[in-house]
């Protein structure tokens, strides 16, 4: 994809995954993986923080959503920077198809 073809709020697709728009600057793109979401949850006993047998849990996008994870900014995922180079290898999201 073209710098021009990104939109903030908008979707693209890389081999990784479905990713929306969060930012832009001129020459990048910044955005946020929206096709699921790991969560490690961690216990705290005698002060320590440890992570238990069940500590990971995988929400599809539809369970993200719900649970707010990709409402911001502040967002409560990792965001990307996406240059010139990476943008190459996007492809058009859902709705741009």
């Amino acid at each position: 994809m073209k710098h021009s073809e990104f939109k903030i709020g908008g979707t693209f697709r890389t081999g990784a995954g479905l990713w929306r728009v969060t930012d832009m600057g001129t020459r990048v793109v910044v955005a946020m993986r929206i096709d699921g979401v790991d969560v490690k949850s961690v216990s705290r006993k005698g002060g320590a923080a440890t992570l238990g047998p069940d500590s990971l849990t995988h929400l599809n996008q539809s369970e993200a959503e719900a649970e707010g994870w990709f409402k911001g900014p502040p967002y409560a995922v990792a965001e990307c920077v996406f240059d010139e180079y990476d943008q190459r290898g996007c492809t058009p999201g859902d709705e741009q198809r």
